[in-house]
């Protein structure tokens, strides 16, 4: 069986459009709930969501699928994707459901389920939900109806989750911190956790209308974020996005870090701290000088598909505790079960306020390898995979750059385009090597 609705991070879409209709979403509760019920007698299932307009709708929706299933439900309202996989856990709930198109703007919308753990469920229950939603309702009685209620404070419980995770010996005070929570699920969170940790906070992007969630501001917008920091003269920028599981940090100058660069001050941390550290995960698109640094530290490194859910199970598989992305979705696995960017941001902070040192520092000797990204676009049925020349090149390619530099092609999951990427220590390098690499494939 094929996946009609599920993508790699849940079912995401236009709203309106199929499948975020909410028609459609009361099948998917309705279907959910038949599928708990499977295991479970009278399960309960917690449900969050983002600042978008559609929220109300979708969430009225799934509630009625699931109370039609005998499903018990509680609400959560407005709460980061990371703070449901924690309740969910947390409650002792069966299921946690997060409405959210995470970074999208707010024309669009998403479902997502976290397991009884606080995990991403695997694809064999994606596929049990398909089928399911295929199939004829099942209304069940009305003395076998679900119920719903509001969980008190379910944001004031996450925030003392995330403080938890902060050293108890530590502490924020005599730091000015620029907050942008993207005018999304993190809007009231974010702030309070700094500030309770003893931060001077600016907050920006902390202003929903459920229209202008992700515009301009918030992670995939940092532009604001490094503005507001040389502005008011703090001591760093975090940016989150809608959803609240992607950093974006910044320091005092206005410099900019990417995920990458994060990934590495977390295990440094630890390193330094006299912890083991036995392995880290990232993607194929993580940068190589990531790599060489860490291994040069006696730590492993593997490279995981890119997506967080493909590092969490190489994680899972290796028995290792931090892994992520460039894009800034980060995981600790011995703080949270899942991407947490605040949890992320305070494991950096910590670093810093434990070491004295500022983010440029701690990366002192861990130069980014540039990059060169060449995307070919591939005439109607071209077998780009049997080029034989591209094979050839790319060999000669790799067999040039040894270990000082790697090669990446991949087919676009959107478009009819070939992504063609060198990395290495020289700039000029890196772009000959794609452009010899990527004229092979012109037609």
């Amino acid at each position: 069986m094929t996946r009609q609705y599920f993508g790699t991070d849940g079912i995401r879409g236009t709203v309106g459009q199929s499948p975020i209709t909410p028609d459609f979403v009361l099948r998917l509760g309705h279907a959910v709930g038949q599928v708990l019920k499977l295991n479970e007698a009278r399960p309960t299932v917690l449900i969050g969501k983002d600042t978008r307009i559609s929220g109300y709708m979708l969430e009225s929706a799934l509630e009625s699928g699931f109370n039609s299933a005998g499903v018990d439900v509680v609400l959560l309202g407005p709460l980061p994707t990371p703070g449901v996989a924690y309740l969910t856990r947390a409650q002792r709930a069966s299921l946690g459901v997060v409405i959210s198109a995470s970074h999208n703007p707010f024309a669009d919308n998403g479902i997502k389920f976290f397991s009884a753990r606080g995990n991403k469920l695997p694809d064999a229950w994606e596929m049990a939900v398909e089928a399911a939603v295929q199939r004829l309702p099942q209304w069940v009685e009305s003395v076998h109806l679900g119920r719903s209620r509001r969980l008190d404070d379910a944001s004031g419980r996450y925030i003392e989750f995330c403080k938890s995770t902060f050293a108890n010996d530590l502490t924020l005070k005599g730091l000015k911190i620029v907050v942008d929570a993207a005018n999304g699920a993190a809007y009231q969170i974010a702030p309070k956790v700094f500030h309770e940790l003893g931060a001077e906070v600016i907050a920006i992007g902390c202003a929903p209308d459920g229209l202008n969630i992700n515009k301009d501001v918030g992670a995939t917008h940092p532009q604001a974020l490094v503005a507001a920091v040389k502005a008011h003269g703090a001591d760093f920028g975090i940016a989150l996005d809608g959803d609240a599981d992607r950093l974006q940090l910044v320091d005092s100058k206005g410099r900019l870090f990417n995920g990458d660069e994060l990934l590495y001050l977390m295990a440094d941390d630890r390193l330094a701290n006299g912890q083991a550290v036995p392995g880290v995960v990232g993607t194929l698109m993580t940068n190589m000088a990531v790599e060489v640094a860490l291994k040069g530290r006696g730590v492993q490194f593997v490279r995981a598909k890119v997506g967080d859910r493909y590092v969490l199970e190489e994680l899972e598989k290796n028995g290792w505790n931090l892994g992520g992305e460039g894009s800034g979705h980060l995981l600790a696995l011995d703080k949270h079960t899942t991407g947490d960017g605040l949890v992320s941001a305070l494991l950096i902070l910590q670093a810093c306020v434990r070491s004295g040192k500022s983010i440029a520092q701690l990366l002192l000797g861990v130069e980014l390898f540039p990059q060169t990204l060449i995307n070919v676009r591939l005439a109607p049925d071209q077998d780009w995979m049997s080029n034989t020349s591209l094979q050839v090149m790319t060999k000669q390619v790799e067999a040039e750059l040894g270990d000082a530099g790697r090669v990446l092609i991949r087919a676009s999951g959107t478009e009819p385009l070939v992504r063609v990427m060198v990395e290495a220590r020289d700039p000029k390098q890196a772009l000959q090597c794609a452009e010899r690499i990527a004229n092979t494939l012109k037609v």
